[in-house]
Formats: structure tokens, sequence, C-alpha cells
């Protein structure tokens, strides 16, 4: 993995074919607005309600699926126990953090509460070089034998994925999953999904834990999150399995097997969803993920600022894991299926692309009921007009009933009644959409740092600091950068051994 590889591929954000592509759409609405401008809008908008609809039809029945055979796979305690210390599997924690001083000691105690013995734990701190605030707040924490703390070399893309791919390339673990700063897993999570794995074919290379908020109780915005965190992790996640589609990962507890995650060439350090687009390209390689029913909870932002900065950073991401997959289009479907890609197209693309749309048709809708302006009658004759209404009642329906469900399920109290108010939501959603695809042409690989530790507890008793023979280590990164003197270190091993490596500059 010391070179980019074919799956460096959201470096370029268009493909040429693309842009071809994009440039005759282009130059064909141009035209058709010059010489027939009615007929042309018209069309445009039968063609955008019928996205629509689609989009609906698909959330309702990934519902009724995951409703009515969830397939989650379930691994009891007594089970989870039952395989003796000697016999688990050495499991490699990647913990790539940045700028999050605060909240690191909380993950740090989360991971001690694993029920994992140490002796078989690797945890990889990984940290920037310039990112002094953490690795002083990790030299300050527990210092666990199985803790070693890696620091990442400057290189652009400065991407969470980048910093994973590092990890990888010295992790030692049979299995490997990723936990951000914030998280607090649930403490047999490794115990479960090693048990998983063993009974479960080769075929499944990826166990998506479900995550979860313990700050679900701060304001509305953080309700509003949660009862979205319930549909996608309970109904939507689920749903994609029960139809053996690809599965978008979540960003943190996805536990995968090694040797297949390095098949794959680890993360696209280009792509700021790298975890989506892992999740399509294990799919196209003939893998298979599913869903553990094991929970960890995370950090929900409370903050709209903080909120817009993580959601236009997933939907720039959806957006570039969408046109990475779309290209070579009659080699997709061959690969997946005609149905499975038309799905592929309609939950990875439609998720952000009907979020930027959706001003657009409120402002159409706004200015029919009150203006009743004329060029809003011209562009819906009447069988256009009644598709759109019945849209704009189902859609709408789908969006609150599918949450209300969600809601329900997490037998949360309160957060029902706040389920029938996210429409609000909606314009929340526009918004970081619309910053996301502004990005995605000016700064398409740029990761907005997201702000942690606006919701947390109390944070756990310090203990004794970290050794003074961590070695901050670094290994060349799999993407293109800068230069770097790379002298041979090692890291110490929890087993005593040690890894040689190519090491950056030591700031031990």
């Amino acid at each position: 993995m010391s070179a980019p590889g074919p799956y460096a591929a959201a470096r370029r954000t268009l493909s040429t074919g693309q842009r071809v592509g994009l440039a005759a759409v282009g130059v064909l609405l141009v035209a058709g607005v010059t010489l027939a401008t009615t007929p042309t809008l018209i069309a445009v908008v039968a063609v955008l309600s019928a996205a629509y609809v689609a989009a609906f039809a698909e959330r309702l029945l990934l519902l009724h699926r995951a409703i009515h055979d969830p397939g989650l796979i379930v691994v009891d305690p007594d089970d989870a126990r039952a395989c003796p210390d000697a016999d688990l599997p050495l499991y490699t924690v990647l913990v790539p953090a940045y700028q999050e001083p605060e909240v690191l000691p909380h993950l740090l105690a989360a991971i001690g509460r694993l029920e994992y013995p140490a002796d078989r734990l690797e945890v990889l701190l990984l940290l920037e070089e310039d990112d002094e605030a953490t690795y002083a707040a990790a030299r300050a924490a527990a210092s666990p034998p199985y803790l070693r703390v890696v620091r990442v070399p400057y290189s652009e893309p400065r991407t969470k994925p980048k910093a994973c791919n590092i990890g990888l390339e010295i992790a030692r673990g049979d299995f490997v999953t990723i936990f951000d700063a914030e998280d607090r897993p649930e403490p047999l999570q490794l115990r479960r999904a090693v048990a998983a794995f063993r009974r479960l074919p080769p075929s499944v290379a990826c166990l998506q834990a479900k995550l979860g908020f313990f700050n679900h109780k701060q304001n509305i915005l953080t309700q509003w999150f949660t009862a979205e965190y319930a549909m996608w992790f309970e109904h939507m996640l689920p749903g994609l399995v029960r139809q053996d589609a690809p599965v978008p990962l979540g960003g943190t507890s996805n536990h995968f097997r090694t040797e297949v995650l390095r098949e794959l060439g680890g993360w696209d350090p280009f792509n700021v969803t790298e975890d989506a687009d892992l999740g399509v390209r294990l799919y196209r390689r003939g893998y298979r993920t599913l869903i553990l029913d094991s929970v960890t909870l995370e950090e929900a932002n409370s903050d709209a600022i903080n909120w817009l900065k993580q959601r236009s950073r997933w939907y720039k991401g959806y957006l570039q894991t969408w046109l990475v997959h779309s290209r070579q289009p009659l080699r997709r479907c061959r690969e997946m299926g005609l149905v499975t890609y038309l799905r592929f197209n309609l939950f990875v693309g439609g998720t952000p692309l009907l979020a930027i749309i959706n001003p657009i048709f409120w402002a159409l809708t706004l200015m029919w009921f009150v203006g009743r302006v004329g060029f809003v009658h011209a562009l819906f004759p009447a069988w256009l007009l009644y598709a759109s209404l019945v849209c704009l009642v189902a859609g709408n329906f789908t969006f609150v009933y599918v949450n209300v469900l969600a809601a329900r399920a997490t037998g949360l109290p309160g957060l029902v009644f706040r389920s029938v108010l996210s429409l609000a939501y909606w314009v929340l959603m526009s918004l970081a959409a619309a910053k996301a695809m502004v990005q995605l042409v000016l700064a398409p690989s740029f990761w907005e740092k997201t702000t942690h530790g606006l919701g947390a507890t109390p944070l756990p008793p310090p203990s004794d600091p970290l050794p003074d023979d961590v070695v901050p280590a670094a290994v060349a990164a799999a993407v293109e950068g800068p230069t770097i003197d790379r002298p041979v270190a090692a890291i110490p091993s929890a087993a005593g051994t040690s890894i040689a490596l190519e090491t950056g500059s030591v700031h031990a």
C-alpha cells in the first residue's frame, strides 16, 4: 500500500467520460430551454418528480423488509464469552484522531472496558504529526500495554482514511475495527464480532455495528439526529442487507477481516466518506456486509453550525462515492446487476441530490399556493400537477412516518413527538447538501473537522501517563505527498516483540 493504487479513485472528481456526459447534458438543456422553454422545463420537472417517487418507494421497501426480517447478526452474551481468552484472535483497533484532547480520555476508558484480553488486543492511536495537544492528552491518560501511538506524517490529503491506511499497514490483528475519538463501544462488541465471523462464511468480510448517541436529550437537534440514526441503523441498512445490495458503512465500529481489507487496498484517502465507498467496493468484489446487533454510542452534534460541517462532509462523500462507482456504468451493471445498480444510484446518489433539489420544489410550491405565479402554472400541466401532489404528500408522509417508526423503536420518551416535527430538519439537510456541492467543486478532499466534546459527560479520572518508550512512528502514506526522511524504527508490540517500519520524525 505504498502507492495510491486503483482505489485512490476519488482523487479525480469526474472521469473524462463523466465530464463529456455532463457537458453534453448541459448543452442539451441550454438548447432545449432556448428553443422550447416550457416543454423542456416540464420534462425536467417530470424526471425529477419520478426520481422522488422512486427514492421514496425504495425507502418504504427497505423499511418493509427491515421490519419483517431485519437479518441482524445476534450473538448472545454467553456465546460471546464462551471462547477462552487463549483462543481469541489478535484484534486491532484503529483510532484516528485529530485535535481531540478533551474527548480522547473517554474513548481510552471505553476501550479499557472492553471484555477482551489485553494480550490479544492492539490499539493504534493515529495522530497527525502536528497534533501535539492530542498527543499530550494520550501521554497523560492510561497506558495499557496494548496501546501504541502512531504519528501520521504530513502529506495531502489530510484525511481520516489516509491515517487508517497507515494503521492498516502495521496492524497485526486478524480482525480490524475503527473507533472514533468520542465513541463508547459496547464492552462485548469485539467478542460478538469474533463469534459471528467464525460462524459466517468467508464471503462476509465486514460486520457493521449499530450506532447511537449518548447525548440524545441535549436539545431538539440531537433528538432529530438520534431518530435519524435509528432509522439508518435499524431500518435502512438492514433493509439493504435483505435486498443483497451494497451497504454504505458507518464511519466507525465496522469490523473487517484484515486480509480482505488489505486485498481491497484499504480506504480511498481522497474520499471523505471512505466508509461508504468501501462498502460499495466490498460488494463489487463479491464480499458481503452484515449488521451486528451491538451498539456503539457516539456524540450527536448539538450545535447547528457544527452539524452542518459534519453533514456537508457526509453529503460530499456520498457524491464522491456515487460519482466514482458510476464510472463505466455498463460494467457496474454487470458487476452488481441492473436492479442493484439502480438502487445504488437511488440510495447513495439520491440522498444528497434530492436534498439539494428540495428547496427548488419548496419555492415552486410556495409560489403556487401563495402567489399563483403564472410560469409555475405553466410548468405543471394537469397530469404532472397531480403526480407532483402525490409526490409531495407521499414523500413528506414517508419521511415523517419512517422517522416516527424509528423513534418509537428506540423506546426513548419524547422522541416520537420530536420526529413529527422533523420536517424542519430538511432545511438543515438542504443547506448542508448545497454546501457539499460547492465543496465538491472547490475542495473535494477537504476534511472539515467536526468539534466533539460539546455534549460529553465528565471525563474519567486520569491514570498513569504513557511510557516514554512509545515511539511516535509513521509509515509511508498510501497516497502521494511530500518526500519524508524515513529512518527505520521499532514499535514495541503487546507481546514484547517489535515491528520494523518506516518512520517520520520522532517526537517522543
